[in-house]
């Protein structure tokens, strides 16, 4: 267990005015590239054999440290990946390059993955002392700030972030699910009303039917949402599809999704999406087949939900066997998921 005795003495945080850094040795990173290159296949097991290989042959400690952090994260040790970043930050001759701000953010996941929210405010504090008005490093502390029970100061995040680009309207719909999630409801549909009010006649008729969609004005969305999709914006399929899924409509949102993978035909959110819907209307073989045909696309911010959707579909098929092996295949991979678990005690039982 990482412990802090006292903040200024916080290895992420500023010593002697610098985030503790690192510069390379200057060796060829051979092994490390090749535990990289695990890391993005989700093979975590092998990146950590890579690194070790890393280790003995004296290659970039910095580098070293870092990729063993990121692996470590994949495999949900969180304990070990933040001392793995901690050491990468350690190894420092007082010189700050740009990696080692991307480890910083990495290390506050890792504190924010261990539920130690004051830490990963600490790592966000240090980014920000040095990057007053970095955008993302604002809105993470915003996030800490809300599990720390501190709304106002998490709102003062926010607001900075969004002052910083007002138009960053991915970072405004994030703001409102983070607040959302911490009920406060109201004040991130503010963020949402105030982007309209401001912007709403230069907004483009996807970025205006998002808005409308999170705040749950689903005529409005699908009005907007329909003219995006009209004009060929093809992320409009999926924002209008959820928004008539969310007024039980799921014939038509099904409809909506077909509609854009005859088009697209590559488009493993989507795929994920109309699963989810023929789930609903209870077409479990039909959701097998969407799953795995988005399975197929090997999209890696996709493969987790994608490869846990599988393992259910089948059991809502009664096939609680294969749903088993699955749910304990998808077990290896992301050991944190406490649902997967659950289900996996279920199925084990059948």
């Amino acid at each position: 267990m990482i412990h802090f005795h006292k903040r200024n003495t916080c290895a992420v945080l500023l010593l002697s005015g610098l985030l503790i850094g690192l510069t390379g040795c200057g060796s060829v990173n051979e092994n490390i590239s090749k535990g990289m290159e695990s890391i993005k296949a989700l093979d975590y097991e092998s990146a950590l054999g890579c690194f070790q290989s890393a280790s003995e042959l004296s290659e970039d400690s910095k580098l070293l440290y870092r990729g063993m952090g990121i692996a470590y994260m994949g495999l949900a040790d969180y304990e070990q990946a933040a001392d793995s970043f901690l050491k990468a930050l350690s190894v420092s001759n007082g010189i700050i390059e740009e990696v080692d701000y991307d480890i910083n953010f990495y290390l506050g996941a890792a504190y924010t993955k261990l539920g130690k929210y004051q830490e990963a405010k600490n790592v966000y504090d240090a980014i920000l002392a040095l990057r007053p008005k970095d955008k993302e490093a604002l809105y993470l502390r915003g996030l800490s700030l809300l599990s720390l029970n501190q709304y106002n100061l998490a709102k003062e995040d926010f607001d900075q972030a969004v002052a910083l680009d007002d138009k960053d309207y991915d970072r405004i719909i994030q703001i409102f699910e983070a607040l959302n999630a911490h009920d406060h409801k109201d004040a991130g549909q503010s963020y949402l009303t105030d982007a309209l009010q401001k912007y709403g006649e230069d907004m483009s008729s996807y970025d205006k039917g998002r808005m409308y969609y999170y705040m749950g004005d689903y005529n409005s969305a699908y009005a907007a949402l329909e003219d995006a999709r009209e004009d060929g914006h093809v992320d409009a399929y999926l924002f209008l599809g959820r928004a008539y899924e969310a007024t039980g409509d799921y014939n038509y949102a099904s409809t909506v999704y077909n509609s854009y993978l005859e088009k697209v035909k590559e488009d493993a959110g989507v795929y994920n999406q109309l699963g989810l819907c023929e789930m609903k209307k209870g077409n479990y073989a039909v959701a097998l087949s969407s799953f795995q045909n988005g399975m197929k696309l090997e999209n890696e911010n996709m493969m987790q939900a994608l490869r846990f959707n599988e393992a259910v579909s089948y059991e809502y098929m009664g096939e609680y066997e294969k749903a088993a092996v699955l749910m304990e295949e998808y077990l290896k991979i992301y050991p944190d998921d406490e649902t997967a678990k659950r289900e996996y005690e279920f199925l084990a039982t059948r």
